[in-house]
C-alpha cells in the first residue's frame, strides 16, 4: 500500500465516520422528521456507484470506504422508513 492509497483511506473514513453521530442520534430518539429521505436516497445510490467505480478501477480505498458508507447510510434510510411512521 503507498501514501496514496493512505491518503485515499483517510479521506474516505473521514467522510464514512461523519454519518455516525447521525446514526446514534436518530437510533436514540426514534426520530427522523426533519431527515431527508429523498437526500440520503440519492447520497447512497451515489455511493453504490462509487463502488462500481471502484471495482472498475480496481481501487481498494474506493471500494473499501464506499461499501462501509453504503451500509451506514442503508441503515439511515431504514430507520427513515421504519421511524417515520411512528
Amino acid at each position: 500500500m503507498n501514501y496514496i492509497d493512505i491518503i485515499g483511506l483517510f479521506a474516505g473514513a473521514c467522510i464514512t465516520i461523519s454519518t455516525i453521530p447521525q446514526i446514534i442520534k436518530v437510533w436514540k430518539t426514534k426520530k427522523v422528521k426533519q431527515i431527508s429521505l429523498k437526500m440520503f436516497g440519492i447520497l447512497t445510490f451515489g455511493i453504490a456507484v462509487w463502488i462500481v467505480y471502484g471495482i472498475l478501477k480496481n481501487d481498494l480505498p474506493i471500494i473499501i470506504t464506499n461499501s462501509i458508507s453504503l451500509i451506514l447510510n442503508l441503515t439511515m434510510v431504514y430507520f427513515i422508513l421504519s421511524y417515520e411512521k411512528e
